[in-house]
C-alpha cells in the first residue's frame, strides 16, 4: 500500500479539517463527499496505491480487444482557500487491508495539520421517498457530539455505522482526533438506488459547519430526476396492482396491505430478491425469478441495467 504524490502541496498549506468518503448505501455520503470536491475546484495531490489488493475479475471489451480494468482510485485533495484536504475512494475493503488503509488516511491527513475528521453516509427508515431527507449526526466523543449539536445538527442516540466511513470515527478517536459521520436518512426500498436528495442534505451541512458555499444548482436537478424516476415506479406499480384481480391472501407481508403502501412493498420484495441472486448457489433460477417479478409488475426497463449487471461478475461477487 504505497502513497504516490500526484503534486507537491505548497509548504505552507496547512489543514485543519479531512473530508473522506467510500461508497455506500444511496451513494449518499460518497455523493456528497464528491459534489464538494467538484465544487470547491480541489485538486489532486496523492493516491494511495492499492491494486494488489485489487485483483482484476473480468476484462474490459473494447472493439474486440480485451483489457484489464482500471483498479479502483483512492485520491486525495486539497482545497487551499479553505484550508481542507478530501479523500475520496472508489471501492470499500475490509479486514487487515481496511485497517492499514484507514491509518495510512490519517497519516497523511496528521502531516498537514488535521485535527478533525468528517465522513458521510446513509441512514436507511422506514419513510417514503416522498419524505423530506434528514441528516443525523454521530461523533467519537461528547465535547464534539455537543458541538455538533449546538450547529443544529440532530444526534444519533444509537445504531450503527457501517463501513469505512464508519470506522475512520473509531481509528480517529484513537488518534485523539474529533471525527464524525453525517448520516443522510433515505427509504430503506430504495438503498441500492442514488439518493441525491440525501446526498444534498449532508453537503448543506457540511457547507455550514465549515463555513463554505457551494452552488446547490446541479444536485438539486439530480434529486429532481431521482423524485421523478421513484414517482414513476410507484405509479406503474400502482397501474399494475390496480388490474390485478388474483393477488393472494399472503402476497405482502402480514397478508393483505393497504393499496397505497403496495409501490413500498414490491420494492421491498423485489431489493430482497436482488440480493438472494447475489448471494444464492442458484445464480440462474433466482435471477429469472427476479427477471420474471420485474415483468410481472412491468419493472423491467426501470431495472433493466442494474440487472445486466448481476451477470457481469457472475454468482456470489460483489457488485
Amino acid at each position: 500500500m504505497k502513497l504516490n504524490v500526484l503534486k507537491e502541496l505548497p509548504r505552507s498549506f496547512r489543514a485543519s479539517v479531512l473530508l473522506a468518503g467510500w461508497p455506500g448505501m444511496g451513494s449518499v455520503g460518497i455523493g456528497a463527499i464528491d459534489y464538494i470536491r467538484r465544487k470547491l475546484n480541489a485538486f489532486a495531490f496523492a493516491e494511495i496505491d492499492m491494486q494488489s489488493h485489487f485483483p482484476p475479475e473480468t476484462m474490459i471489451v473494447e472493439d474486440g480487444i480485451a483489457t484489464f480494468p482500471n483498479p479502483p482510485a483512492h485520491i486525495f485533495y486539497a482545497v487551499e482557500e479553505h484550508d481542507l484536504i478530501i479523500f475520496q475512494s472508489e471501492a470499500q475493503i475490509g479486514g487487515a487491508p481496511g485497517d492499514e488503509l484507514l491509518d495510512k488516511v490519517l497519516d497523511v491527513g496528521q502531516r498537514v495539520g488535521i485535527d478533525t475528521v468528517l465522513t458521510g453516509a446513509a441512514y436507511l427508515t422506514q419513510a417514503s421517498h416522498k419524505e423530506d431527507a434528514q441528516v443525523l449526526g454521530v461523533a467519537n466523543n461528547s465535547e464534539f457530539r455537543d458541538l455538533l449539536s449546538s450547529h443544529g445538527v440532530e444526534i444519533l442516540k444509537e445504531g450503527m455505522v457501517s463501513g469505512l466511513n464508519g470506522l475512520l470515527l473509531g481509528f480517529a478517536k484513537k488518534r485523539e482526533l474529533n471525527a464524525a459521520c453525517f448520516l443522510g436518512t433515505m427509504p430503506q426500498y430504495a438503498a441500492p438506488i442514488p439518493n441525491p436528495k440525501a446526498s444534498k442534505e449532508i453537503v448543506l451541512t457540511l457547507a455550514d459547519l465549515l463555513n463554505f458555499s457551494v452552488d446547490m444548482s446541479e444536485i438539486d436537478d439530480a434529486a429532481e430526476k431521482m423524485q421523478g424516476t421513484m414517482e414513476d415506479i410507484e405509479m406503474q406499480i400502482q397501474k399494475t396492482f390496480s388490474h390485478m384481480d388474483d393477488i393472494p391472501e399472503n402476497e405482502f407481508p402480514g397478508g393483505k396491505i393497504e393499496e397505497d403502501k403496495v409501490p413500498q412493498s414490491v420494492m421491498k420484495r423485489i431489493e430482497k430478491m436482488f440480493s438472494e441472486v447475489k448471494k444464492t448457489d442458484q445464480f440462474h433460477k433466482k435471477a429469472n425469478e427476479l427477471k420474471a417479478e420485474l415483468d410481472r409488475w412491468n419493472l423491467y426497463p426501470f431495472y433493466e441495467d442494474r440487472f445486466l449487471n448481476l451477470f457481469k461478475s457472475g454468482p456470489g461477487e460483489s457488485r
